[in-house]
């Protein structure tokens, strides 16, 4: 198991650091629908897992940054069920060597402090993580 006890949270150059946590589990749905898979496959390059790797922000430098990518067009993903949202990509490098991508739902209220990541695998398996320690991602565009 890795242990991230050391490292502290930053928002270096294209970099941000948060906490894992487990959430609602939603995005398993909307990661699952196969017109969803097919947008992914294709703007990113690969067919994710159907759930999210949360993160939670826990310093104003990390929100900071965040909220500056968050304005940023990203890749635009649509589903055609009205149940579920319209969402944004940003790929990501996980922990220096894992492809993936944060998924932002483009939902009123969504909260500022969480990040969504997406992988072709389950990052909590890949990275061998658990719930309370750190990840890392780099944002790539």
């Amino acid at each position: 198991m890795l242990h991230w006890s050391s490292m502290t949270q930053t928002a270096e150059g294209r970099k941000i650091t948060g906490v894992v946590f487990t959430d609602l589990g939603r995005a398993a749905s909307f990661l699952s629908v196969e017109q969803v898979q097919s947008t992914l496959r294709r703007k990113v390059g690969f067919t994710p897992y159907p759930g999210t790797l949360n993160l939670r922000l826990e310093t104003d430098e990390a929100m900071e940054f965040w909220r500056e990518m968050r304005e940023r067009r990203g890749i635009e993903i649509v589903s055609q069920d009205p149940a579920h949202c319209r969402a944004r990509c940003f790929l990501v490098k996980i922990e220096g060597r894992h492809r993936g991508a944060v998924v932002l739902p483009e939902v009123a209220n969504y909260p500022e402090d969480k990040i969504e990541v997406i992988a072709p695998v389950r990052l909590k398996d890949e990275l061998r993580i658990e719930d309370g320690e750190r990840v890392t991602i780099e944002f790539m565009d």
